[in-house]
């Protein structure tokens, strides 16, 4: 049986080999969801606070395409061949909604960066034999293991063919060259954080962030108001005070002058 490499780069002329990738199956051919929900709904929860912040602060700054435990397809011979990382980013892509990732429709482009939450029964898997496909096969730049109770966290750098672990610093950081940005682990969850120090917030804490903008914005134009209340109440006062003092010279027979 030919290889993917067989498949896609034989040595065939550019229209043999459109023919080739268009006779491929595709994401509407393709399963993308095995109906099994994620380890815990913490897990479910970090996934989607990566996702969610980085879509809020990127917006549409840049081109690019992240998603979480849906399928991601490499080998056009076998349907059932796929993995499905908790967290991926990929570079320099369009940010249209998929199904999932089909790398040879994506011009065989791999995640740039993945995540994979750990958990009891992942753990050695995620740290040996798919540390391994990402490295090997998969050639992403960026992998990062996370363990959402425990905090347990370590990162991987792509070395020629194998990964080189890099462990977070003193405030528990590690700085994604692929994102610019670092992911931190802060208040028990794996956050992204700028490289000033400010931690990205979800779309949530956005949205509260706003309204305390907003409540802080009004209650200093209420104060401004009742500052200028004041102030004219004051002005009236000091009128009245000056009318009757003019009376009162007046009555006296007295010149203001």
């Amino acid at each position: 049986m030919n290889s993917v490499q067989d498949i896609l780069f034989d040595d065939t002329d550019d229209e043999d080999i459109l023919k080739d990738i268009e006779s491929l199956p595709t994401e509407d051919d393709l399963p993308c969801d095995d109906g099994e929900p994620m380890e815990t709904a913490r897990h479910r929860d970090q996934m989607n606070l990566l996702i969610d912040s980085l879509k809020a602060f990127w917006k549409d700054s840049k081109k690019y395409y992240t998603g979480g435990n849906m399928f991601l397809h490499f080998d056009p011979l076998n349907k059932k061949k796929f993995r499905g990382p908790d967290f991926f980013l990929v570079m320099d892509t369009d940010s249209r909604e998929r199904k999932s990732w089909v790398v040879w429709q994506e011009g065989m482009r791999f995640p740039d960066v993945i995540v994979e939450l750990l958990s009891d029964s992942t753990r050695k898997y995620d740290k040996t034999e798919k540390k391994e496909l990402y490295a090997r096969v998969f050639k992403t730049f960026e992998y990062y293991v996370y363990d959402p109770f425990s905090q347990e966290f370590e990162g991987f750098r792509l070395l020629g063919k194998d990964y080189d672990s890099i462990l977070p610093d003193n405030e528990k950081k590690i700085y994604s060259p692929t994102a610019g940005l670092y992911l931190i682990v802060k208040d028990n969850w794996l956050r992204w954080m700028t490289e000033d120090g400010d931690v990205v917030p979800s779309p949530m804490e956005r949205c509260e962030q706003e309204f305390q903008r907003a409540e802080q914005e009004f209650r200093r134009a209420e104060k401004e108001k009742s500052r200028a209340a004041d102030a004219e109440k004051q002005l009236i006062l000091e009128k009245e005070r000056a009318e009757r003092f003019a009376r009162k010279l007046e009555e006296l027979g007295i010149s203001p002058e």
